[in-house]
This record gives C-alpha cells, structure tokens and sequence, in this order.
C-alpha cells in the first residue's frame, strides 16, 4: 500500500476524479448514480449526503485519504445525479436502506465504514440498524435523529435564532397558509408546473443554506439556490418530513443497542442551528462507546473549516481501527 497523502491537518485532501462510475437500475422508476475513487484495493468507505434529496459533489471524496480509502459516493432517489430528479414515487428510508444493500453487493464489497452528515447521518444510523454486519463503523456530523421536534425546530423554532431568514421563508406563504408551512409547501413543491414548484424549492432550500453556517456564507447560499439542489432538496425533505422519514418515532435510538458494538465518532457543531446539538447529546446518551467531539467554533455545515479539520481528523483515526 502506498504512502498516505501529505496534507496539514486543517485542510481535505486534494481534489480527484473517478477512477469508476455509474448508473445502476433501482426499478423500473429510479436509477443511482454511483462513483468510486481512490484506491480500488483500499478500505472501503461510503459518503451518505445530507437532506433528503440534497445530492453530493465531488469535494465530498476529500474527507478521504485516496491512498487508504476506496471511496464510494452516490446519489440517493430522485437526488443529484440520480434519475428523475426530485421523484417521490417508491422514495422512502427503507428503499433507500435497500438501495445502499444493492450497491455494496453490486460493488462486491463486504463491508465498509459509513460516513455521513445532517440527513446522511440518521440514514447511516438507519442503515447501520438494519444491517449491522455490512458496517466497519460511523463517522456521523450534524446529528439528525428526524424525530418530530427536530421536524418542528426546523419549520418554526429557527426563527429564535435566524429571523430574518425565517420571515423570508414564512412569508413566501399567503399569511393564512403560514400556520402549517410543511402541507402548503409540499402543495406547491409537488405542482408539475416549473413556474409553480421551483420558486417554492428554491425558498425552502435557500432557508436552509441562510441557517447552515455559524457565519454567513453567500458561497453556501448560493449553492443552495441551485436549481438540481433547490429541487431535490426541498421536495424530497418535505416529502420526507410529512411522513416522520418512514420509520416509527425515536426508532434511531430505540434500535441502537444492534450497532453499540461498532467504532463511531460523533462530530458536533457546538452552534449548529439546523439539526442543534441536543440531538447529539442524546444520541451519546444511548451509545456511550460513541466518541463525541463538539466543536466550539462552528454550525451545521461540513465545509466550516473546524468541522472539516474535525471530520478529516475522524477519518485519519479509523486507520487506526481497521
């Protein structure tokens, strides 16, 4: 095995391309899109984007040495690259749950260690539950256990901490519709017409991005607004939210003792307002093995440089454990 790439610690590793990808037929709606990099003989590792439906890009290999890791990254249902965009039909955590199954063995991978964030966090517990034996262990960031408060935190506690942000998103709605915002907004996120739903996802997901940083980020905003991520995004996070993510309420914890066996790190934003801390306090309260770090200086986003350092930092240490 080569020799590890050299990097300071505070920064991802460089950027690289795809040495395999691909499209694979989910059924006879949904197809994935799947890339592997790094080293194909090295240990394998999966990246679960955040959301639902937010998709990834490729700077989500760096959280990776390319020399050790065989990187797997993909798109969920109707998310990114995957076809159609933004398609609710058959969208639910237990096929996303199959999907992932499908992939590994596709891959011919015997197990790999589960990465993910925000949303791909409470899918990699998801995941982890239902099938422990594929899982080496869990780096997990922004802790999101889905549960109905954190549902509630997001669509009207955020206005404690962004106002400004929330009178935006609020008041996208007619005043009368503003007392159930997740049922008028799926309304309109659904409608076939462009004119109708994209200007409704694009306020939902730039909501996000405006609460996403512990400082403010126009280059986060930005990517926000984007059409394939506004779309996948808020459509399929709504979708998600009307119906509790598909899987019964605090079953993430309930179900924890099938992975207290496992390695995991936690890494928390300390002012994470999207998904915000008690989440993670209580998800280390069921798992006490779980390794916890809160970071200090930081919010909800993976890209603020002490959670970035703090995820590569995760990622160097699983060398230690596999």
């Amino acid at each position: 095995m080569t020799n590890s790439a050299k990097k300071p610690s505070s920064q991802l590793y460089p950027h690289i391309e795809p040495y395999a990808s691909g499209m694979l037929s989910l059924d006879s709606v949904h197809t994935m899109y799947w890339e592997q990099s790094g080293n194909p003989k090295g240990v394998p590792a999966v990246f679960f984007h955040g959301g639902p439906g937010a998709g990834s890009v490729p700077g989500h290999r760096r959280f990776f040495d390319p020399d050790i890791y065989r990187i797997v990254v993909f798109d969920q249902r109707g998310a990114g690259k995957s076809t159609p965009l933004g398609e609710l039909k058959d969208n639910t955590t237990p096929h996303l749950i199959a999907d992932i199954e499908k992939l590994r063995a596709y891959l011919n991978i015997e197990r790999w260690l589960v990465f993910g964030g925000s949303w791909g966090s409470t899918l990699a517990l998801a995941y982890g539950e239902a099938h422990p034996t594929s899982c080496i262990g869990f780096i997990l960031r922004g802790v999101f256990l889905c549960r109905r408060s954190e549902i509630e935190w997001f669509l009207y506690g955020l206005k404690t901490l962004f106002p400004e942000a929330w009178d935006k998103f609020s008041g996208y709605l007619p005043a009368d519709e503003r007392s159930d915002l997740l049922k008028n907004y799926m309304r309109r996120l659904v409608h076939s017409d462009p004119r109708v739903h994209m200007p409704a996802a694009r306020s939902w997901s730039v909501y996000e991005g405006s609460c996403s940083t512990l400082l403010p980020s126009a280059d986060t905003v930005a990517y926000f607004a984007s059409d394939v991520v506004a779309l996948g995004l808020a459509r399929i996070e709504a979708h998600y939210f009307t119906h509790d993510i598909f899987l019964p309420e605090n079953s993430l914890l309930d179900n924890i003792g099938k992975i207290r066996h496992l390695p995991g790190i936690a890494i928390q934003g300390r002012y994470d307002a999207v998904c915000p801390i008690v989440s993670a306090h209580d998800l280390k309260r069921a798992w006490p093995e779980l390794e916890y770090r809160i970071i200090s200086d930081a919010g909800h986003s993976a890209w603020e440089p002490s959670i970035a350092a703090s995820l590569i930092g995760a990622t160097e240490k699983f060398k230690t454990l596999i």
